[in-house]
């Protein structure tokens, strides 16, 4: 049982799938069936059912926690001499939903520390659960929350949520609208289980509705673009009335207490945390944020 083989057992349970992992990992699907298959020799136990499609089972999934914490600890490890031989610049691993509330903190951090590496990733908050457990990423910046074992946190910013209309839209003159009277607007919305989707399900469920959702979609700008051309209309962060200035849409207060969004900084233990990330977490968490 070698690191390699236990980094593949890896790739092969996040993807549940055989050939996507054979190619992110860049071997030949035969060569990586052989070793799932040895590992699971080696153990006395099948990792996967097999009847239909590929699907890690509760052993797979108990081995699998074990050997995340495991491949995370020598990787802290590994990082820890490479900082030291540095000098301690070292690197920081940073993930989010998006890098648009980050752009300001990381530009700061960059121009104050030039040395130390950093690698951003985009990531949805159900992968940074698993993200953190086994160490890939030192650092995530969520709107919903990331439980996962072993971590801190530390909320860092509450902005209001806005509605954005077309031009011209009914509503668009009013200044502030009540949930009310959305009931029967068009939205164009996230799937399901983001946070804009969550907020907007949310808001409709304590009055007994469901929203009229006409589109789906993660992509922003293209969001822009539908709400401009009266689509639908959308839930967006205060931040993005500053951030996004094209295409043309109006903005709309909407009288809730509960509209808003909530970003918190997770991170694993202070003590296994490294310089450099220390040093970003600071950065974040010390930074002035809008809309607190």
């Amino acid at each position: 049982m070698d690191l390699n083989t236990l980094r593949q057992f890896l790739a092969v349970a996040r993807l549940e799938h055989l050939s996507g992992a054979a190619a992110e990992l860049r071997v030949a699907q035969p060569s990586l069936s052989r070793s799932i298959a040895r590992l699971e020799a080696e153990l006395g136990a099948p990792l996967f059912d097999r009847a239909g499609r590929l699907q890690l089972n509760d052993t797979g999934r108990l081995f699998r926690d074990h050997v995340e914490r495991a491949v995370g600890e020598l990787e802290a490890g590994r990082r820890a001499v490479a900082e030291s031989l540095s000098g301690g610049a070292g690197s920081v691993r940073l993930a989010s939903e998006t890098f648009l509330p980050l752009t300001g903190p990381i530009a700061a951090f960059t121009a104050a520390h030039p040395e130390v590496e950093l690698h951003l990733h985009q990531m949805a908050p159900a992968e940074m659960e698993r993200a953190l457990l086994a160490q890939e990423v030192d650092l995530c910046l969520a709107s919903q929350p990331v439980a996962a074992p072993g971590t801190e946190s530390a909320v860092v910013a509450i902005e209001p949520v806005w509605l954005a209309t077309p031009p011209g839209h009914r509503l668009a003159a009013a200044g502030r609208v009540s949930p009310d009277d959305l009931a029967d607007e068009p939205f164009v919305t996230t799937r399901p289980g983001l946070w804009q989707r969550r907020l907007l399900d949310r808001l409709f469920a304590d009055r007994n509705r469901e929203p009229r959702i006409v589109c789906e979609t993660d992509e922003t700008a293209a969001t822009f673009v539908l709400v401009s051309s009266g689509i639908g209309v959308c839930l967006f962060p205060a931040i993005a009335r500053v951030a996004w200035t094209t295409p043309e849409v109006a903005w709309v207060a909407i009288d809730d207490p509960h509209c808003h969004r909530t970003l918190s900084l997770h991170w694993t233990d202070g003590d296994r945390l490294p310089a450099a990330a220390r040093l970003m977490r600071a950065q974040i968490l010390e930074w002035q944020w809008g809309g607190h």
